[in-house]
C-alpha cells in the first residue's frame, strides 16, 4: 500500500491549511483562544475525522505548555503548530481512530517540533522588526498604504509559517509513525501505558510553575481525602471528588492563614 496516496496528500494538505488558518489565532489576527492545543486539537481532529486523538493530544499538550506565555524575549515552543501537526499525524497513520500507542507516539514527537517551531518564531520576530523600517517611503515618511501593506504582508506570513511547518512536519511525522506500527507489540502496549499517565506529567508541570507554597498543601490533602474516602469507605466517585475539593480548599485557607 502507498503510503502517500492521492487521498492523504489531500488531507495532509487540509491539515497545513487548518493549521495555518488556526496559527494566525495565536498572534496574528482575532486571539479567539482558538490557537490553545485544547481546542485546536479537537477541532483538528474533528477535521480529519479522529476527535478522540484530538481531545487527548490537545488536552495534553495544553496541561504542558498552558503557562507559558511569549513574554519579553523569551519564544515559548508552538503549541498550535505541534497539536495540529501531531493530531493530523496520528488522525491520518493510525490503522483505526483513537488508537491509543499511536497518540502516544505523535506526543513524543511534539518534542522534536519544538525547536523547529521555536526557530521559526525567531525568524518571524525579526521580520517583524522589520516593518517600521520596510513601511518607510521614499519621501522618508511611512505611508497610510505602505503601512496597511506591510502590516497584511505580516498576517500572510504567519499563515504561511504555520502552514509551511505542518506541511514539512505532518508528511514526515507519517513515515515516522508507519516505522511504529511495524515495532512489536510490546512496544505499543508500553506506549499505551505511557500515554495513560502522560497527563499527570502535564498536571505536575502546571502544579510546578504555579505557586507550590500553597499548592502542595492542597494537592495532598486533596489527594488523601480523595484517596482514603474511595478506597476505604466507597464513597461515589462524584462525592468523592467534592470532598477532596474542599479539603483543599480547606487546606489552602488553613495555610494561608
Amino acid at each position: 500500500m502507498t503510503l502517500f496516496d492521492a487521498h492523504t496528500i489531500t488531507q495532509v494538505l487540509a491539515a497545513a491549511l487548518i493549521g495555518g488558518i488556526i496559527g494566525l489565532d495565536r498572534t496574528a489576527l482575532g486571539q479567539f483562544m482558538i490557537s490553545q492545543p485544547v481546542v485546536a486539537g479537537p477541532l483538528t481532529g474533528w477535521l480529519l475525522g479522529d476527535v478522540t486523538a484530538g481531545l487527548v493530544i490537545g488536552g495534553t499538550l495544553e496541561l504542558i505548555w498552558v503557562l507559558d506565555m511569549p513574554i519579553g524575549t523569551f519564544v515559548p515552543a508552538d503549541s498550535t503548530v505541534a497539536a495540529v501537526a501531531a493530531t493530523a499525524i496520528a488522525a491520518l497513520g493510525s490503522t483505526t481512530p483513537g488508537q491509543l500507542p499511536v497518540i502516544g507516539f505523535c506526543l513524543l514527537l511534539t518534542v522534536a517540533m519544538v525547536p523547529v517551531t521555536m526557530f521559526a518564531d525567531h525568524l518571524m520576530r525579526q521580520r517583524n522588526a522589520q516593518i517600521p523600517e520596510l513601511a518607510m517611503t521614499s519621501s522618508g515618511r511611512p505611508t497610510e498604504a505602505s503601512v496597511t501593506f506591510w502590516h497584511f504582508g505580516g498576517t500572510v506570513a504567519f499563515f504561511l509559517k504555520a502552514f509551511l511547518l505542518c506541511l514539512a512536519l505532518v508528511p514526515a511525522g507519517l513515515v515516522l509513525v508507519s516505522g511504529f506500527l511495524a515495532l512489536p507489540d510490546a512496544v505499543h502496549r508500553a506506549m499505551s501505558l505511557f500515554i495513560t499517565f502522560l497527563p499527570l506529567l502535564g498536571a505536575a508541570s502546571v502544579a510546578r510553575k504555579l505557586s507550590m507554597n500553597t499548592l502542595d498543601r492542597t494537592l495532598l490533602i486533596g489527594f488523601v481525602i480523595g484517596a482514603v474516602s474511595v478506597q476505604l469507605f466507597h464513597v461515589p466517585e462524584l462525592v468523592a471528588i467534592m470532598l477532596a475539593a474542599g479539603g483543599g480548599w480547606m487546606g489552602m485557607r488553613f495555610h494561608g492563614a
